[in-house]
Formats: C-alpha cells, structure tokens, sequence
C-alpha cells in the first residue's frame, strides 16, 4: 500500500509539534507540504530526517514554500514551471517517488477578483495544463497535489451562493481548474465521496466557531491520472487535526494506493 498526504502546515516550523505526532501515527510514504513560510537555510530538514523522511523544499520568508517527504529516495527532482515564465519555484516542487511522479503545488490564492493577482492566478492555473500536457501522459501514472485555492464544486464550499465571486470559488477559476482536471485527472477524494457535502480541508482562523459549525472548504486535493486513481483504494480528510493545539487553518487529505515498487 501507498499512502500519500497533503497538508497547508502555514509555517512548518509552527506545526513541528503536530506534524510530529501525525507522521508518528499516520507514517505515510509522501507528505506533501504548502504555504511553509520559511527560507531555504532555515528549514528544519533535520526534523524529517530524524523520522525517516527524504525532504525536498523551496520557500522564501513569510509567503508560500513548498516542501515533500518521502520514505523512499526521490528523484527526478524538479522546482518550478518551465515553459519561461516566471518559474515560481516557492509554489511547485515535483519528484517521482517509488515510480509515481509527484507534482506538489501552492496554487496562487488571487487576493481579490479586480487585482491582478487574480487574473496571475487564472493564467497559474492555465500554464498548469500545459505543464501537464508538455511533461506526462494521462495514460500513465501521476499524483498532482497540493492546495490548489479552488474549491472545485458547490458541495465544496459551505456557501456556495454568497461565495460565488470568492476568488477561490469564481467562476473563472472553477474553469480554470475545470480545464486542467479535464487532461486527464480524477479527484481521489471525490471517487470515494461522491456527492458527500461538508466535506472540507480548511476552516479559516477569522470565521468565529469555523470548525464547530463545519464552515469550511475544500481547496487541498490530491488528483491522480486514470491508471494510478483506478488502484484508489480510499481517501478521507483528517479533520481531528484541526482540533489540535496550535493547527493550522488548513488538515490533512490523505489517500492510499494499491501499488507496489
């Protein structure tokens, strides 16, 4: 069995105590890492390794950074887009690990729908697609993960009509992402929940009682082409996680595999 798991730590070094306890107890053989907020130099490898782990990472100080563990000897070890534009290395970080690719990214958030910063984040999301397209195969095995700041479906957000223009539930970025899925990609989660609402991976620190009154979203995924989603043998958020001293706003999605190396 394969087990992979995604997680928005909002600052790694402030969540060493809960990452501790569930790389204890969950021992998954990928832990992809955004939004960890710290430079390169500063980067606590040394906690990972202690447990076991391989560890890749890009960050800068305060904003974004991707990191991923593995008990496995990563390799083909990339940072960045590389079709010439802005490589954004702090927001995509890919190996392959135990045969599977792995693709780990920080989707750009947007900040609002008449900043800039949204239409980045709409054309983020477009490069994405033809990353795909350029470097694999839907045919062939491949994990994409990560927090993709895009809850994909209503059944995803805990108010879909008042959020409707939220840059993270737009329309144009529910497209977007739409666009990239339709390569050939299968929500793990979804293939497992279909249909099930309340299902969600982030409850915002501002909302007061967010978690209590489930009201959340679901904007951390973990897709997988056709071939690799069919040995899916089950996905499920771990919501306990929040509840623990210190969380961060987003938890844990994990998902296993039938899969041998």
């Amino acid at each position: 069995m394969f087990k992979v798991a995604t997680f928005n730590a909002n600052s790694v070094r402030s969540r060493l105590p809960l990452l501790a306890d569930w790389l204890d107890r969950e021992k998954p053989d990928v832990l992809c890492l955004q939004e960890t907020k710290v430079r390169d130099p500063d980067f606590p490898a040394e906690f990972f390794r202690e447990r076991g782990y391989h560890i890749l990472f890009r960050g800068q100080k305060a904003h974004a950074g991707v990191a991923l563990a593995s008990r496995a000897e990563p390799a083909d070890i990339r940072y960045g887009l590389d079709d010439g534009g802005p490589p954004d290395e702090a927001r995509l970080i890919r190996a392959t690990v135990a045969g599977i690719p792995i693709v780990n990214t920080y989707v750009p958030q947007g900040q609002s729908v008449d900043s800039p910063l949204f239409s980045y984040k709409l054309e983020w999301l477009a490069r994405m697609r033809d990353y795909f397209a350029r470097q694999f195969s839907p045919e062939e095995p491949l994990l994409w993960c990560g927090d993709f700041n895009v809850a994909l479906e209503e059944i995803d957000v805990h108010d879909p009509k008042r959020l409707v223009n939220h840059v993270d539930f737009h329309p144009e970025a529910r497209a977007a992402l739409a666009r990239v899925r339709a390569w050939g990609f299968v929500d793990v989660f979804r293939k497992h929940h279909p249909g099930e609402p309340g299902q969600y991976t982030f409850w915002d620190y501002r909302v007061a009682g967010a978690l209590e009154r489930n009201v959340g979203w679901r904007v951390d995924h973990i897709w997988a082409t056709r071939p690799l989603a069919q040995r899916s043998v089950r996905s499920w958020i771990d919501r306990e996680a929040r509840r623990a001293e210190k969380p961060s706003d987003h938890t844990f999605l994990v998902a296993e595999f039938q899969w041998q190396w």
